[in-house]
């Protein structure tokens, strides 16, 4: 395993510098990159309502990167900052279940700390949830056993580490087989120049420190990941016009990955299957998304490819499916979508509903629409106008619901354009 030197070092001081002494909420941000793309889960807008204020206005990610259906799990949250997806987990794992976070700075984790016993009350339980000291790169010194995470989860952290490889390889490490790293993370669409990965506010802000996309997912699997899976992808927007020159034509992008650490058994030992969501996780009761290529409607076998089924045979999500091998030669699974091209397609959406960021960026869908609803259906409520959802729900929560959006976007200019600067 590689190890850290001084220049690591100057990048945590850095970070450490920026997150705990220069942003004091998420209005001191000057790009996109640290706010979320598009809404939760409605689950997680409930129990979102339940976290303390003083922990949702230092929440700094980049997406949702929180998956449904971890009841009784061990969740791994890296650079878990205020504590916010923490707490999000902690309510989704429920008293069976266990949370540890990990940070490396002080102020964050104190905010973290101090807001649990409150958090508990709201609850009806005292979650068994911790906050550890300590750099991502090194979660065994952290106090994070080999062997003992379900799930890690990751919001816009990853891209603020100097070894990205460390900390793949100790996510890798720490999780069980048929454990998953679920994160979102900021990407470049080519390679940074050094005057860009050396400025302070751009690693601050999540861009300085973002991996070509290609580089990332040959990393990935070269720690021993099986290929990454893309399952939401969103064009960021830089807002500061002296940042924005810097970075020059490189475009960046949120994407949420899936990374499994399946056992080594050779993959075609499944084959071209047939999977069967069984619409057993909460949440999800009509259909599950495996990834941005492979949506289940609740019954309906469904063609997967040999590697698809490799993840549903053999990982925490197996005991949510039915796998049967196909024999049925005129149904096959399609064609796998390059990351190059859903980046394309991200930022092409955005550019055709206005250029819009933040809140109403556009999230690929299975049927091609983002996280609001096209301007000519626009009279339900301007930018996010309601979409009509599985749940009944649109882009933004009834009225009723304003305090839940209020808490995710009180701190955030950057959902859409007008002078009340909120989405709904």
């Amino acid at each position: 395993m590689a190890s850290l030197d001084n220049s690591n070092a100057q990048v945590h001081s850095s970070v450490k510098n920026y997150y705990g002494k220069v942003l004091s909420s998420t209005k001191d941000l000057k790009t996109s990159a640290c706010t979320t793309g598009s809404r939760p889960h409605p689950l997680i807008t409930s129990i979102i309502a339940k976290i303390p204020s003083a922990v949702n206005d230092r929440f700094y990610g980049c997406g949702n990167p929180i998956p449904l259906g971890i009841q009784g799990k061990d969740i791994l949250d890296l650079g878990c900052g205020s504590g916010r997806d923490c707490y999000i987990a902690a309510a989704l794992a429920g008293p069976q279940g266990s949370v540890t976070g990990i940070d490396m700075t002080d102020e964050q984790l104190e905010v973290a700390r101090t807001n649990v016993s409150a958090y508990a009350e709201s609850l009806g339980y005292t979650p068994t949830l911790r906050f550890l000291p300590g750099y991502i790169e090194m979660l065994g010194q952290a106090g994070v056993p080999e062997s003992s995470i379900d799930v890690c989860i990751s919001n816009c952290v990853v891209n603020l580490s100097p070894n990205k490889q460390m900390v793949l390889e100790g996510v890798y490490s720490a999780l069980r087989e048929g454990g998953e790293f679920y994160f979102s993370d900021v990407y470049a669409d080519a390679q940074l120049p050094d005057d860009v990965r050396s400025h302070d506010v751009l690693l601050g802000e999540c861009i300085g420190g973002a991996l070509f996309y290609e580089e990332f997912e040959q990393m990935a699997e070269h720690v021993g990941f099986a290929r990454p899976r893309v399952l939401a992808i969103s064009h960021i927007e830089i807002h500061d016009a002296e940042l924005k020159q810097l970075v020059g034509d490189v475009k960046f992008y949120s994407i949420t990955y899936r990374l499994f650490k399946l056992p080594k058994t050779h993959i075609a030992a499944e084959g071209p299957s047939n999977a069967t969501y069984l619409g057993a996780i909460e949440g999800h009761a009509d259909k599950y998304e495996l990834d941005i290529d492979n949506n289940f409607k609740t019954n309906v076998p469904t063609p997967v490819s040999a590697d698809t089924a490799h993840i549903i045979a053999h990982s925490w999500i197996s005991k949510f499916f039915t796998l049967k091998t196909s024999i049925d030669n005129t149904q096959q699974p399609g064609a796998r979508s390059s990351t190059g091209v859903l980046m394309q397609s991200a930022y092409d959406e955005e550019q055709k509903s206005g250029g819009s960021s933040g809140c109403c960026a556009p999230k690929k869908e299975s049927s091609g629409s983002g996280c609001c609803a096209p301007k000519k259906e626009s009279s339900g409520g301007g930018c996010c106008a309601p979409k009509k959802t599985e749940t009944g729900a649109g882009c933004c929560p009834p009225k009723k619901e304003t305090p839940v959006l209020e808490i995710l976007n009180e701190s955030s200019d950057q959902c859409c354009s007008g002078p009340s600067k909120k989405c709904c």
